[in-house]
């Protein structure tokens, strides 16, 4: 059994910044493409950051130049650093990972975290 746990999340005034965190644990025998997803009140959830297991990066556009994702290989951690926030910002923030599992190394599968709010006030 593996799981993504996030933390770091909180309110912040705009402007300021927070650090989240989302640590992989369990069984696992690797992990590739990690990313933070968001879902705002009464919208889709939508990919806001991603890091290949490469280490390249992509950024949904509003977020360019004030977020940065980032992953520690040995903690199984990846972490978003958002800087300059914006009321918009605001939104339950998920950890997605890709892993494969000590039981099933051959076959991967997609994880979500449990999710973690952020609030930007104005």
């Amino acid at each position: 059994q593996v799981q993504l746990v996030e933390s770091g999340g909180g309110l912040v005034q705009a402007g300021g910044s927070l650090r989240l965190s989302c640590a992989a644990s369990g069984s696992i025998f690797s992990i590739n493409a990690m990313g933070w997803y968001r879902q705002a009140p009464g919208k889709q959830r939508d990919l806001v950051a991603g890091i290949t297991s490469g280490g390249a990066t992509n950024y949904v556009d509003s977020v360019k130049g004030r977020f940065t994702i980032s992953r520690d290989y040995v903690k199984n951690t990846v972490y978003l650093q958002m800087n300059s926030l914006k009321p918009e910002d605001t939104a339950v923030y998920y950890c997605n990972a890709d892993m494969e599992t000590i039981r099933n190394p051959l076959k991967s599968y997609n994880y979500w975290g449990q999710g973690t709010q952020v609030t930007v006030s104005s």
